[in-house]
């Protein structure tokens, strides 16, 4: 069940579950999204843990920022009310995309709040020649952009972020269409996201990047440039995958971040 939590200026809508040592899931920007549609196929090989799905500001049934300051630092403020409130003093961070950037932000301005932190794919960090934009990155913002996006531009984005488009079905596009259309848009155009580049090296938590090979949306020929900032990094590549690694490759996440978060090494490098 779905609750909402006063962090001083909005409401943040999450989830709670289970018992153990808390983990917070970070969700995506893409369109639709939330905590839940990201993660919750993943939530039942981490019934050890006490889980907390968050939906971040102006996704979901979260309420929409009204600020200035760039996004993930806004957002990233937000969550960590959001674990006060809820007598989390420390957690591991698992962040996709988009929260990646949060979960990195959290945890080179709150370190003594992070535990070990789990980044597919994240956001917030970009090479200087980044632009012209990834096709996913493209369909993100045009998405964003519309004043009234068609179920075919959701169709269309949902197919760009898994290599096996058979797993893009019709259920999740009306779901993830659904969703974004009762919070559009979720992003400002142009987004002020912020730039974490200069910070890397503060982030002290043992730090895991899980990529697919395929990425269209955050290229993995990005990730060196997060990899060798952050001081404690290890990277693992999952191939035939794109940018929804926790759901295209479900099973092989699940295996590769339980024995991570439990003090274990995460693997080959690459896969």
């Amino acid at each position: 069940m779905t609750s909402t939590l006063d962090v001083g200026d909005a409401r943040l809508a999450y989830t709670d579950s289970g018992s153990g040592s808390p983990v917070v899931w970070l969700h995506g920007s893409g369109p639709g999204a939330t905590g839940m549609s990201n993660f919750g196929g993943n939530l039942p090989a981490f019934a050890d843990h006490r889980n907390i799905v968050v939906d971040l500001p102006g996704w979901g049934q979260s309420s929409r920022p009204e600020t200035d300051e760039p996004l993930i630092f806004h957002a990233a403020d937000r969550v960590c009310r959001a674990m006060t409130a809820l007598g989390i003093d420390r957690a591991h961070l698992v962040g996709n995309s988009y929260g990646g950037a949060v979960a990195m932000r959290i945890a080179m301005r709150y370190p003594d709040r992070v535990d070990r932190l789990v980044l597919m794919a994240p956001g917030g960090v970009l090479p200087a020649d980044a632009p012209p934009w990834p096709v996913g990155l493209e369909h993100l913002f045009a998405y964003m952009a519309a004043e009234k996006p068609s179920r075919e531009a959701m169709a269309r984005f949902v197919r760009l972020m898994v290599f096996d488009e058979s797993l893009a079905t019709e259920a999740l596009i009306d779901e993830r269409y659904e969703s974004s259309l009762r919070a559009h848009p979720e992003l400002p155009i142009p987004p002020n996201f912020g730039d974490l580049t200069p910070d890397l090296a503060l982030i002290q938590a043992p730090t895991l990047l899980v990529w697919g090979r395929e990425d269209q949306t955050v290229p993995l020929a990005w990730a060196p440039k997060i990899l060798n900032g952050i001081p404690d990094a290890e990277l693992r590549v999952l191939p035939h995958c794109r940018h929804w690694v926790q759901y295209e490759r479900a099973p092989e996440f699940n295996h590769i971040v339980r024995e991570f978060l439990h003090g274990g090494a995460a693997a080959a490098s690459e896969g």
